[in-house]
């Protein structure tokens, strides 16, 4: 398939073919990196992203998948974080030039539920510094003169332009839900309590939650669904069941 015919499925149609072999993880990441080539330079909505690490990534998945061993609801299917959510194996800024280029010890919950899930996390998107301070350096996809919105702009403008198909974000004061709109893509904040924080830059214990953004309704709840478990180490959770 042509990258452009990749990138138009969703992804619950895209793991589908990823999961019977009729395309791989490396040739959707490619197409992905093709877009980003083309749209990173107006758009700037990555703080982090090492097209040899996605592959690399991608080349894992794909000889996961040979292997015959059983695979998760979105394997081989990238996802980019807002630069707020820790992770481990790639530099987790926040933002700021106090954080530059050092990363967490280990990942937040949310990226690993989403690698349990079979997904690749395939890089940082921009936020607001520290997610509250200065706007970063992100463009509104469709006018290049407007703004994202934020804090989440990086993940929401990654949606609308295309360069990823589904991103994570957060919000304490509508950091979710301004950006979507200004984008034009879906975005979901969840009830309080049902996605763990544990890993993520703290600014309110009774505001801050994490959501997701994706280009229909469908595709945003399938990946939320991953994201809503129980966290022990964040007290604020509840247990939910998914699959009602």
């Amino acid at each position: 398939m042509y990258s452009e015919d990749l990138i138009a499925l969703s992804t619950i149609q895209l793991a589908e073919k990823i999961k019977s072999g009729e395309i791989t993880s490396h040739q959707l990441c490619s197409a992905y990196i093709s877009r980003i080539e083309k749209f990173e330079k107006d758009v700037c909505a990555w703080a982090f992203f090492d097209k040899d690490k996605l592959l690399e990534k991608a080349e894992d998945a794909d000889n996961f998948r040979s292997s015959g061993k059983p695979i998760g609801p979105l394997h081989g299917i990238p996802v980019a974080l807002k630069d707020i959510i820790g992770t481990y194996d790639m530099p987790t800024e926040c933002g700021t030039k106090l954080r530059k280029g050092n990363s967490y010890s280990q990942d937040s919950e949310v990226a690993s539920l989403i690698k349990s899930s079979g997904a690749i996390v395939m890089g940082k998107t921009v936020t607001t510094e520290l997610a509250y301070f200065d706007p970063g350096k992100t463009k509104n996809p469709h006018d290049y003169t407007r703004t994202p919105g934020g804090s989440s702009s990086g993940s929401a403008a990654a949606i609308a332009s295309y360069m990823a198909p589904l991103s994570v974000g957060t919000q304490t004061n509508g950091s979710l839900i301004r950006p979507a709109s200004y984008c034009g893509v879906v975005g979901y904040k969840p009830s309080f309590g049902l996605i763990s924080r544990n890993g993520i830059l703290k600014q309110s214990s009774h505001l801050d939650q994490v959501g997701v953004f994706a280009h229909t309704v469908e595709e945003a709840a399938h990946f939320a669904k991953i994201l809503i478990r129980k966290d022990l180490y964040d007290p604020d959770t509840v247990y939910y069941a998914t699959n009602k």
